[in-house]
């Protein structure tokens, strides 16, 4: 086969060049005077030379751009001196999205299709000017590749000259295994039964194939089923069952008996405050105020809501630590494309209309070594590069799919080290009724035809739900790592939600994420009572793939559909003008049994009881005894400018614009209310959207967490988690009655009775402050093994663990924008208000943890108190009386009082003297993070009428606005404490991210 490089280099100024040279000399290679860059797409087909100049004209723009076309024989000379080349490709079997878009592009052009032998390879030659040695260039090149997915060569100036270029490299897959189907041998002793459990099923060369995440129990129970049939379970069976019985999948701790709750923590506390506000509701009667809302709650990919009496708005939260962990762009652009997968795969295909995402990162300037293995080969990637990664993956998945991103958050903590948080959400619109047929509900039918559309299977993503059912170590599989590709994703979307959906095509959807095809195909099986599957119809990316990795691999941008046999036809010539691949893999059945055949022999035979239902329960137990922290000791001061000042600058608070302006939040046309508010251009805790432009009615999303207030009391952190996802959305304006929340628990060492005591206590505040405030939760996912076992630089064996991390997404509905309120000052004159209790409540603060301290006095949430407040806040909203408004939520007061200035660029002048609550200091009423407060801007003329509104609640009027830039805050006694500028505030603020 012909092998051909067409190398793309830049004839103008490269920002990309400039970009990359200034991380580099960031990160200490201060050597490199010059950097340029060269793209390559390595062509393995038959070609004339008319129709390669064709495709590099098709590859470049001949303005800006020239190129080199290798033919194998053609030597290459650089345009430009350099000292040394740098190219970093993709390693076999990892998802190029650019080579597969460029696949594409040149079958378009040459009206000519790729064989199964021929394809496209991308990748990157970054040359390098400067004193470097051979050692340095090797650490700079370590800092741009990640040797999980990818490849690096390099060479210096003279080898390069004389080999004519870099080397023509064919990174294809190459697998001679057998494909054969194994026995697996379960009559053995239980400490091999362990091993079976946490490392594999044992190959005929002696390696395993993979963790299964199963213990002695679950093993000992599918023992016995298989002894009952009389037989051994077949590999495929086994990694089957671990599949779905995985704890990403089954949730085990959330749903298995703990101490006196015999029904387990969701179905306790999370489901049932949801059926129980939804009584209550659906009690009130029809009245625009009381009714149930809900629409579909904990049974779909994603949950549901009324938008209006003909849409729903459905909204989903995800998580991908480990993933991220180990390819932080892999690992988040999986997850934002998976999640989308959810919107498009609820009901009969939601179309996405917001994304949403949160980063809980370790300290990016900080590079602290550690290490998989004891041997220190494995080394984990730097904090910076995981941050970047994370932050450039949900950046391609949102922006290349079309979707804005318009919602999300940054956090900081050390112990985030070990595994990074990565979450992400997308919103969907659905019409309640499609041709009569109510949209929520689908289920596939006997007959139907198993459909499999998208992305074709490959070795990655294999072991990918039971490898993130556990903790980063040693033995954690490189098949996990998957990489998805947006384009393949969007194509899949139009046609489903734009064409297919509205045709009733099919009965059935849902997306091939964890576990793949053995998740989806099972799980939809349920709805008609069996299956039976052809496995040797599933399209592969590369041949010699054994069944059973056929099976589990979760290969990206695939979802799973039941399509009539009356309707195939229709469906698959649509697939096929839309260029998305569709095959029928097998049918689905009524027999009560999940069979799959691989060429006529049948590979498994699982009862769908057993299969879904037969995982054995484990009672839980608990131990939980409240962490005495002893209260920092601060010197009080007379000023507190330079403190409010360093406070702007922290990480958890500083602007995170330089992400928000890399996400498109633009694209769709539907933004109200942006993620950068006012002529400051503060990062907002809301956003706004109008789904549907020909309606004044909204979208508001916001979010509240607080890891730092579990080193005090969990229950107490998932109490202020919630009560700040509703207050943003009250401070914006939402009612309270039009508030869904969504749960994301990510846990450690869930397996650590003291760890369960904490788990239990937040979800007991779940329940009793979802309750209190009558939101009830529709969606929902947990996380419980966020830890990292392995080695720091001297070989020594290290744990580290998250913090107990629980983020409550809040999704509210609005009926007219123009009753939305901006946090940002509007006008000098305008009275400043102080609404809520402020007390000495700086147990895991901000202001606490400037000072290394931790302090035990946490704030705790009044929700009676708070509730009647919001409900009179919403009134004076609605009365369009409101100027501006601020939830006051991580650094205190004295931070939102900030914001606020920021936000309009004018100056306020404010007083403590009378905030009320029981501050005993400046410093603590400046940074108390006490909760249920919003801060408030109104037109002396509405002074009156607020005022009578918010009568019965705590508020107290605390100055004004100026004319002027200058901010300035009066202590308790009277004296002033903070005078600075907007100006200087401001640049604290963007000074801790400026040039990231």
């Amino acid at each position: 086969m012909k092998v051909y490089r067409i190398e793309v280099y830049s004839k103008v100024f490269d920002t990309r060049a400039s970009v990359r040279l200034k991380k580099l000399k960031e990160w200490g290679f201060s050597e490199i005077n010059h950097l340029f860059l060269r793209d390559v797409y390595t062509i393995e087909k038959q070609l004339t030379s008319f129709e390669l100049h064709q495709i590099a004209s098709s590859l470049s723009n001949p303005v800006t751009q020239g190129t080199f076309i290798l033919t194998g024989k053609t030597k290459i000379s650089s345009s430009e001196k350099f000292d040394w080349a740098i190219e970093i490709g993709f390693l076999p079997g990892v998802t190029d999205n650019i080579a597969n878009t460029t696949r594409e592009i040149i079958e378009d052009l040459l009206s000519k299709k790729f064989n199964d032998n021929e394809n496209v390879y991308t990748s990157q030659i970054i040359f390098i000017k400067g004193d470097v040695d051979s050692h340095k260039v090797k650490l700079i090149a370590d800092s741009q590749y990640n040797p999980i997915i990818q490849r690096v060569h390099i060479k210096d100036y003279r080898q390069y000259i004389k080999e004519g270029g870099m080397d023509f490299i064919i990174p294809k897959v190459r697998l001679s295994q057998k494909l054969e189907v194994s026995n697996v041998d379960l009559e053995v002793a239980d400490e091999e039964l362990v091993k079976i459990g946490k490392q594999g099923i044992v190959n005929k060369d002696g390696t395993r194939q993979g963790p299964l995440a199963l213990d002695l129990s679950s093993l000992k129970t599918i023992q016995k089923y298989f002894q009952k049939h009389r037989r051994s379970p077949t590999d495929i069976e086994l990694e089957s069952l671990a599949q779905t019985w995985s704890e990403h999948c089954k949730h085990t701790i959330f749903a298995n008996p703990m101490d006196d709750v015999k029904d387990g923590l969701f179905k306790h506390y999370i489901k049932r405050a949801t059926e129980k506000i939804r009584k209550k509701k659906s009690a009130k009667g029809r009245s625009s105020s009381g009714r149930d809302f809900c629409v579909s709650t904990f049974l779909d990919n994603s949950g549901a809501i009324k938008f209006d009496d003909k849409y729903l708005i459905t909204h989903k939260v995800e998580t991908h630590n480990t993933p991220s962990a180990l390819d932080p762009f892999g690992g988040s652009i999986t997850g934002i494309v998976g999640v989308n997968r959810d919107t498009i795969g609820f009901g009969l295909g939601a179309k996405p209309v917001a994304n949403f995402y949160g980063f809980c990162l370790a300290d990016p300037k900080k590079d602290i070594s550690l290490y998989k293995d004891s041997n220190l080969t494995q080394k984990m990637l730097s904090s910076r590069r995981i941050m970047d990664g994370v932050i450039e993956g949900v950046n391609s998945g949102g922006n290349c799919s079309g979707i804005p991103t318009p919602q999300g958050f940054l956090f900081f903590d050390e112990r985030y080290r070990g595994k990074p948080l990565v979450f992400v959400g997308t919103v969907g619109l659905i019409p309640q009724k499609i041709k009569n047929k109510l949209s929520y509900i689908k289920k596939a039918k006997t007959g139907d035809y198993i459909v499999m559309i998208g992305g074709r299977v490959g070795k990655d993503g294999i072991h990918g739900a039971t490898f993130s059912s556990e903790a980063l170590h040693s033995g954690s599989p490189v098949t996990a790592v998957q990489i998805g590709d947006p384009i393949t994703q969007k194509k899949l979307s139009d046609a489903i939600v734009k064409e297919a959906r509205n045709m009733l095509l099919y009965n059935s959807i849902t997306d091939n994420g964890a576990g793949g095809l053995s998740c989806s195909v099972a799980e939809m099986a349920k709805e008609s009572g069996g299956c039976v599957v052809d496995l040797e119809k599933v399209p592969l990316k590369y041949s010699g793939l054994a069944p059973w990795e056929i099976w589990v691999s979760e290969s990206q941008e695939r979802m799973t559909l039941a399509v009539p046999l009356k309707n195939w036809k229709k469906f698959a010539d649509l697939m096929e003008k839309r260029g998305v691949e569709a095959t029928v893999i097998g049918e689905f059945t009524n027999s009560g049994k999940c069979v799959v055949r691989y060429n006529k022999k049948t590979i498994m035979d699982i009862d769908m009881q057993f299969l879904h239902n037969g995982l054995p329960k484990k009672i839980l137990r608990t131990k939980y005894n409240p962490v005495q922290n002893r209260e920092p000791i601060i010197t009080q001061k007379n000023d507190y400018t330079k403190d409010l000042l360093v406070m702007l600058e922290r990480q958890n608070i500083a602007s995170y614009e330089f992400i928000t302006d890399q996400y498109d939040y633009l694209v769709q046309g539907e933004l109200v209310f942006s993620p950068l508010e006012g002529c400051g251009r503060v990062n907002s805790e809301i956003s706004a959207i109008r789904p549907l432009l020909s309606f004044s009615k909204a979208v508001v999303m916001s979010q509240g967490i607080y890891p730092s207030y579990s080193d005090i009391d969990t229950y107490h952190m998932a109490a202020a988690s919630i009560d700040t996802a509703i207050r943003n959305l009250i401070a914006a304006g939402v009612n309270l009655e039009k508030i869904a929340l969504l749960d994301n628990f990510c846990w450690c060492s869930s397996n650590d009775p003291y760890r369960l005591g904490q788990l239990k206590r937040a979800t007991k505040a779940c329940y009793n402050y979802a309750l209190y405030y009558q939101t009830p939760f529709i969606s929902g996912k947990d996380s419980m093994f966020n830890d990292f076992h392995g080695f720091d630089k001297d070989g020594k064996e290290i744990k580290i663990s998250i913090p107990p991390t629980l983020l409550i997404s809040s999704l509210g509905i609005i009926d007219d924008v123009s009753d939305l309120v901006s946090l940002d000052v509007k006008k000098p004159g305008d009275l400043i208000y102080l609404l809520g209790v402020t007390d000495d409540e700086l147990g895991g603060s901000e202001y606490f943890a400037m000072h290394f301290g931790i302090g035990k006095q946490v704030p705790k949430v009044n929700a009676r108190r708070n509730k009647k407040l919001y409900q009179s806040f919403h009134k004076a909203t609605r009365a369009q009386i409101v100027a501006s408004s601020i939830s006051i939520n991580r650094g205190g007061l004295g931070v939102a009082l900030a914001k606020m200035s920021m936000g309009g660029m004018l100056g306020i002048e404010i007083s403590l003297k009378n905030i009320g609550g029981k501050v005993s200091r400046n410093d603590f009423a400046l940074f108390s993070e006490s909760q249920g407060r919003i801060l408030v801007t109104i037109d002396p003329k509405n002074q009156d009428r607020f005022e009578k509104i918010m009568k019965g609640n705590s508020f107290t009027q605390i100055g004004r606005v100026l004319s002027s830039r200058s901010i300035i805050i009066r202590g308790i006694n009277g004296n002033i404490i903070v005078k600075t500028d907007v100006g200087d505030a401001l640049k604290s603020y963007r000074k801790t991210f400026e040039g990231y």
